[in-house]
């Protein structure tokens, strides 16, 4: 298959695609390097695909490139490409949301109507689902999210499904819970974490440290990506988690053991926007695409943090 990856120099996008020329596709990467965080983080990620023979690389912004020539003979299309951040997303920032989230995804989904797609795998969040009334979390539950990033991913996300049911494009959703492992973003948690509690520096803690979050290891959300493309059927949307429900602090105590060292931990305001709990009820994605996370939080941070010592090294 021919398959483009959109934000493929990410987090997720990078691995995903690692995985796609793995398994022999031909892949389109494009990515435009977006200064949420810094490029050379990125470049760092497209490392190991610019060795892959069946790897193509595009820098490009979606809004601006001919996507009906992009997408000439593509047989599957994965979306990860974003402006991340919830805490980011407010004010005049919004514009930049509602640009890269909302937009770009509306002009791919326009120009994929007129191709032959066998999928359209496009990348949500649990923040569209807000602050939980009931856990665990399920798809049939009436989104309300609290930050204007989580905003720009539910509409994303509705376009996504009015391209399926008035043109037929074959989408599905997959909103990964709270995506954590090596190349993770320098701005999320584990990352700030774990280098801080190396380092011997302090961790701030928004909050009481007892939100709970539903932690997905990285190998486990590329799965669900390869399931989604093989077997998930056109104009759902799935919740991809990792298994279980853990307090944060409880998550910085793993981190502690780990490492052989106490965290020096600062508490501060709850941010606006966060939202307090998340827990993914995975049954339909579990049905549907076969879908069962493997990866436990201590063996996943085993390996976040292993990536982490080996880049404070370089």
């Amino acid at each position: 298959m021919k398959i483009l990856v959109t934000g493929c120099a990410g987090f997720i996008g990078s691995h995903l695609a690692e995985r796609l020329c793995e398994m022999g596709e031909d892949v389109i990467g494009v990515d435009c390097f977006t200064d949420y965080y810094p490029r050379a983080i990125k470049e760092a990620n497209l490392e190991k695909l610019k060795g892959y023979k069946n790897f193509k690389f595009i820098e490009a912004d979606l809004n601006e490139i001919d996507l009906g020539f992009l997408l000439k003979d593509i047989d599957a299309v994965f979306h990860q490409a974003a402006q991340a951040g919830v805490r980011a997303s407010w004010g005049k920032s919004f514009e930049i949301y509602t640009r890269n989230n909302i937009l770009a995804t509306q002009k791919l989904l326009e120009a994929a109507k007129k191709s032959n797609l066998k999928k359209f795998i496009y990348a949500s969040s649990s923040s569209v689902y807000g602050d939980a009334e009931k856990l665990p979390l399920k798809e049939t539950d009436v989104p309300k999210p609290i930050s204007p990033y989580g905003v720009s991913k539910l509409a994303a996300e509705h376009l996504c499904y009015l391209y399926w049911k008035n043109f037929n494009v074959p989408t599905v959703s997959l909103r990964y819970f709270t995506v954590y492992g090596p190349r993770q973003r320098p701005d999320m948690a584990f990352n700030k974490f774990i280098k801080a509690v190396l380092k011997g520096e302090e961790i701030t803690v928004y909050g009481d440290g007892k939100q709970t979050r539903d932690f997905t290891f990285i190998s486990d959300a590329i799965d669900a990506n390869i399931a989604a493309l093989e077997s998930a059927p056109a104009g759902i949307v799935l919740n991809i988690g990792g298994g279980s429900r853990v307090f944060l602090i409880d998550a910085i105590k793993t981190i502690e053991k780990l490492i052989g060292r106490k965290a020096k931990i600062k508490y501060i305001e709850k941010q606006k926007g966060d939202v307090r709990d998340t827990l993914a009820d995975t049954s339909s994605a579990k049905s549907l695409i076969s879908y069962e996370p493997k990866v436990s939080l201590k063996e996943g941070l085993e390996k976040e943090i292993s990536w982490i010592k080996e880049l404070e090294l370089k």
